[in-house]
């Protein structure tokens, strides 16, 4: 079974919902999870094998907002 890739971004408050809204809209290739809203820390879990399209679709929304990759080890707490 694939299991798939779970990136962290801080990104601006205001914009996670809209973040996940177009990422629902791309049915299935990632879902937004809110770790910490009020930092604006969210997780992607991303499917195998659309990665590439998940950074191309956070590299055009970087020319909008604030989209900050983060590690692991960097969100105060992580589920």
């Amino acid at each position: 079974m694939l299991e798939t890739n779970k990136k962290y971004y801080r990104v601006e408050r205001k914009a996670i919902a809209f973040l996940r809204f177009i990422f629902e809209a791309y049915d299935g290739i990632a879902t937004v999870t809110s770790i910490d809203p009020g930092a604006g820390i969210v997780t992607l879990c991303i499917a195998p094998g659309c990665e590439a399209e998940v950074e191309g679709i956070l590299d055009d929304l970087r020319n909008d907002m604030m989209i900050e990759t983060r590690d692991e080890e960097t969100i105060p707490f992580v589920p």
